[in-house]
């Protein structure tokens, strides 16, 4: 699991990990939106199955932007009198759109990851 965990954070592809899914180097702090490569261009593994493949990647997404909304909150609580004060909100809403773009593309090499043995 945490050989995966390296391999998609390093945007490799599932099959040889010597391509890459995305043309983009750096999967972190990349603010564009997201371009993929049809193929990895060592093994020829195709990414993208059938159209509509990545939908399942958005249930990924919602998973991992839910995860870190809550640890936004169980960090920012500390720095409040009240346990809950609205001024969180901002906070949370501010750490979650800066961390669309990660989530964007770890969601989709994640799911990418799962279902790398299966095969069109």
């Amino acid at each position: 699991m945490s050989s995966a965990l390296t391999h998609i954070l390093r945007n490799e592809c599932p099959i040889c990990h010597k391509g890459k899914v995305f043309t983009d180097k750096n999967i972190f702090l990349n603010f564009s939106f997201p371009k993929m490569n049809e193929y990895c261009s060592h093994c020829h593994y195709k990414f993208q199955k059938e159209p509509g493949y990545f939908f399942g990647a958005m249930y990924v997404n919602y998973g991992l932007t839910v995860a870190q909304g809550i640890a936004t909150y169980c960090i920012a609580q500390y720095f409040f009198e009240t346990n809950f004060d609205l001024r969180i909100l901002p906070i949370i809403a501010v750490v979650i759109t800066l961390l669309t773009p990660f989530n964007l593309r770890f969601s989709r090499l994640a799911w990418i990851y799962m279902f790398k043995g299966y095969t069109s």
